[in-house]
């Protein structure tokens, strides 16, 4: 099952903690706008992308911890 999440990051810090959330899961997670799509476990990737952005999370599986991150940077 597929779950899509709308997130915001706005610092450096926000993205090693969505990173390290994302890393700790035992499934595929990627994060995206418009045709960009990288692989969330990628703190490279991710810092690559344009964080003035809302970006969407895909993911195929369940982790509370990586719930809570998600949560804490949803965008309203």
């Amino acid at each position: 099952m597929m779950q899509e999440k709308k997130i915001k990051l706005n610092a450096t810090e926000d993205v090693k903690e969505f990173v390290n959330g994302a890393s700790k899961c035992d499934f595929d997670v990627d994060v995206s706008y418009n045709r960009i799509l990288i692989d969330a476990k990628s703190i490279l990737g991710v810092l690559s992308m344009d964080l003035n952005r809302i970006l969407t999370v895909k993911y195929h599986g369940e982790n509370r911890d990586f719930e809570q991150v998600l949560a804490k940077f949803a965008a309203a």
